[in-house]
């Protein structure tokens, strides 16, 4: 009898499991597949957009962190996910902020804290997802391209570790970048334009962070868990907003832009080898073996 298929996804803040690949992990989840969620920090430098809660903040309590614990394991429960680790163990590395986007608020420290993950040993985050890969032994990886899908030092931070580990792993088959294409992007803010008693103002002239020109080499269609995704959203309730209206959708972070929904993930092929078909991270692949 063969081994279950694995798949391991690193990102760098709670919610970004469910931003970035939250219908993935849904999709494989429900299909049998073991699903581990790896982050690298607390998301300790993140904006709430709840006023009740804005007292966690870094800026006034410092205790946004262990809040946003709770929201990631309530989302991986939603997502399916029964295996979520913290890289080097929970509160090893702390969220580094970043200066937001034009139009945001900024997050970022003046100094960075003495435990901020872009200014940790790269060896020793490597070798701590090393660790990890050795343990779980997944076949597929996934993270973020070399820009870190919007810039944030965080998430090119950890698509450093992860090439890194991923390729002292020869187990690992396949690593891909997940990726947001300029054309799926702008369709969806097309359609946001006809969701009537949308509350959330669309995007500028500049577009919205995190548009990517990276080829994709796998889309996946997740239309099927978008329920599952959008709850996963609401879990993160100190960084996104969600709206429906019957089969409209749409969600906004601290900027208050609105966000399209997408039933389709897309991926870019980084490391292993070309698959068949273009709408499977597994494809082609041999079952694992134990």
């Amino acid at each position: 009898m063969s081994a279950p298929r694995r798949l391991l996804v690193v990102h760098a803040h709670p919610d970004d499991e469910t931003l970035w690949t939250g219908g993935t992990i849904a999709r494989y989840a429900a299909a049998g597949v073991a699903v581990t969620v790896v982050t690298c920090t607390l998301g300790e430098q993140g904006e709430v957009i709840t006023d009740e809660l804005r007292g966690l903040a870094a800026d006034g309590a410092d205790q946004l962190g262990g809040y946003r614990v709770a929201e990631l394991h309530a989302a991986c429960a939603l997502l399916g996910v029964t295996d979520q680790q913290f890289l080097g163990g929970i509160g090893r590395w702390r969220d580094s902020g970043m200066v937001a986007q034009p139009g945001a608020r900024a997050s970022a420290p003046a100094d960075l804290h003495p435990r901020a993950f872009t200014a940790g040993p790269l060896d020793e985050q490597v070798d701590a997802l090393v660790e990890v890969l050795e343990q779980v032994r997944p076949q597929v990886v996934v993270s973020y391209g070399p820009d870190g899908g919007y810039g944030h030092p965080d998430h090119i931070r950890a698509h450093q570790v992860t090439m890194a580990a991923a390729l002292r792993i020869p187990r690992v088959a396949r690593v891909f970048w997940a990726v947001r294409p300029v054309s799926a992007v702008a369709d969806g803010i097309g359609a946001l334009r006809g969701m009537p008693g949308l509350p959330f103002p669309l995007p500028g002239s500049d577009g919205l962070p995190g548009v990517t020109s990276n080829e994709v080499t796998t889309s996946l269609d997740v239309s099927a868990h978008r329920g599952a995704v959008l709850a996963a959203m609401r879990a993160h309730a100190t960084q996104i907003t969600v709206w429906t209206a019957g089969p409209h959708a749409a969600f906004a972070l601290s900027d208050g832009v609105a966000r399209p929904v997408s039933d389709t993930e897309y991926f870019t092929l980084a490391h292993g080898p070309a698959a068949g078909s273009r709408d499977d991270l597994f494809g082609d692949l041999p079952a694992p073996s134990g």
